[in-house]
């Protein structure tokens, strides 16, 4: 899990050696099992979450039991409920795995402190922080103006890869359509290729 971690920061940072040999020692690693909640909404999030292999979702239950899914993290990806994370408030939000998964995890002090004293790292975390609201914003807009064909476009060009990982209902619960549209959508698309 670490070795995963450590060529993603390679990949796409700067980093010197040591800062991250720093990072590493700091990171805990954990492995989830098929539909393990990670954070459960009532908790306070107290940990960012880096992605090493499987699929998490942040998701939110209503009171009939449906879910609404918020968003899906494959690997090489970070999640988190920033809003329970950053006011230490009980979170809204659950995030669980869907198949069996590797995170690595950061204690709010100690991810603190690592932006604090690694300006690379600094520098990295709020480009993601920008790119995760450039893509939120996004996500709202077509959520509220897009068509379901448009949601189911904007689907498969953000998460390419997951379509035959997922189960329809988690697609369907994401794009806030029916499964019966799903299959539509999808059949659809077989059709024009």
């Amino acid at each position: 899990m670490k070795g995963t971690f450590e060529n993603y920061l390679r990949q796409h940072t700067q980093l010197a050696n040591e800062e991250i040999n720093r990072i590493l020692d700091l990171a805990i690693e954990r492995k989830l099992k098929r539909n393990e909640a990670l954070l459960s909404a009532g908790e306070v999030c107290r940990q960012k979450i880096f992605v090493a292999s499987g699929i998490l979702r942040n998701f939110a239950v209503k009171e009939d039991g449906s879910e609404h899914i918020l968003q899906f993290s494959p690997e090489n990806s970070w999640t988190l409920d920033v809003e329970s994370y950053d006011s230490r408030q009980p979170a809204k939000y659950n995030i669980a795995a869907i198949e069996p998964s590797e995170v690595v995890l950061w204690n709010k002090d100690d991810f603190d402190g690592l932006v604090a004293g690694v300006p690379a790292f600094k520098q990295h975390s709020q480009q993601l922080i920008s790119r995760n609201i450039y893509n939120s914003r996004q996500r709202i807009l077509t959520a509220l103006s897009g068509t379901p064909e448009e949601k189911y476009e904007d689907f498969l060009k953000t998460y390419p890869t997951l379509l035959s990982r997922l189960p329809l209902r988690m697609i369907a619960a994401y794009l806030g359509v029916s499964i019966k549209t799903l299959t539509r959508l999808r059949r659809d698309q077989l059709l024009r290729f």
